[in-house]
């Protein structure tokens, strides 16, 4: 993998990060019912991580002498708590998958300190993952 192609698919990352926050930030917000604190709690609760990510691919980014993005990925538009969730379970696997492959290419390219940082992330957005699944197994329809 050669420096370009790392820096686009780690500005894909970024985008995806953005996303993120936005998508936390606004599900906190729109959440309703009897459950509405605890899910406000858990949905916010998230969001340092996903910034931390986000700031740590842009450093990175930047170090590689790239530019990162500022556009963020679409966020998937969810009416209910369950829908929110469910998108949120989405979006954490699809961030295991996306950081395990990077963490790949960056073993590839020669950056070892990328690697163990790109694992570390998915050890992240795997708990994540595994915490909104829970949430959900007994959910009412």
């Amino acid at each position: 993998m050669n420096k370009q192609a790392l820096i686009d698919a780690l500005n894909e990352d970024l985008a995806n990060e953005l996303s993120a926050v936005i998508q936390y930030v606004t599900y906190a917000a729109k959440t309703t019912g009897p459950m509405r604190p605890q899910l406000f709690n858990f949905f916010m609760s998230e969001v340092p991580d996903e910034t931390g990510h986000a700031q740590f691919l842009a450093n990175k980014i930047v170090a590689l002498g790239g530019e990162p993005v500022t556009t963020p990925a679409a966020v998937p538009p969810a009416k209910t708590n369950r829908e929110m969730l469910e998108r949120v379970v989405e979006a954490e696997k699809l961030a295991i998958e996306s950081y395990s492959k990077r963490a790949q290419q960056a073993e590839e390219y020669g950056d070892k300190g990328l690697q163990v940082a790109l694992e570390d992330m998915v050890r992240d957005e795997t708990s994540h993952y595994e915490e909104t699944e829970r949430i959900l197994r007994e959910w009412g329809a």
